[in-house]
């Protein structure tokens, strides 16, 4: 074979082979194309759900104004009457009545007819003012203590 043969037979596969590389770069960048287009329909899929969902949220949000503002209309509408000042409940719990056994224990004597709106006081009892006394004590104590540890 000759070299001249040879050299023309070795262009004419390089221009294939330019040929076929301009050719797959030609069709990566379609289909790069391609990808871009697809990946921008899905983003415009996804914002339409998205919007689809916002809009029916507002609209649940927007019949659910209506329906309150009707309820609020008719409660405007409707007279209210207070209730007498007989039948309403006391705002803190009644005391029971104190029984024998719990005035002897005190050392109070029960009156034989008590008001409905008498206040019985009774006096605590010393001990248990002494006790709060000693805790705080108790706290002052280990409150000095804490300020020496710092000191």
């Amino acid at each position: 074979m000759s070299t001249s043969k040879e050299l023309e037979e070795l262009r004419n596969r390089k221009a294939e082979l330019e040929t076929e590389s301009r050719s797959l770069n030609e069709e990566q960048k379609n289909l790069e194309e391609r990808v871009n287009i697809l990946e921008e329909k899905i983003a415009i899929e996804e914002l339409k759900n998205s919007n689809k969902a916002t809009q029916g949220a507002i609209s649940k949000l927007e019949s659910k104004i209506n329906n309150l503002e009707k309820r609020l209309k008719e409660a405007a509408q409707i007279p209210v009457t207070p209730e007498p000042e007989e039948e309403k409940k006391p705002e803190f719990a009644e005391a029971p009545e104190p029984t024998e056994q719990y005035a002897s224990e005190v050392g109070e004597t029960i009156p034989e007819e008590a008001e409905e709106e008498t206040v019985t006081v009774t006096p605590l009892e010393e001990p248990a003012i002494t006790e709060q006394e000693e805790i705080g004590e108790g706290y002052k104590k280990q409150h000095e203590k804490k300020k020496r540890k710092f000191f």
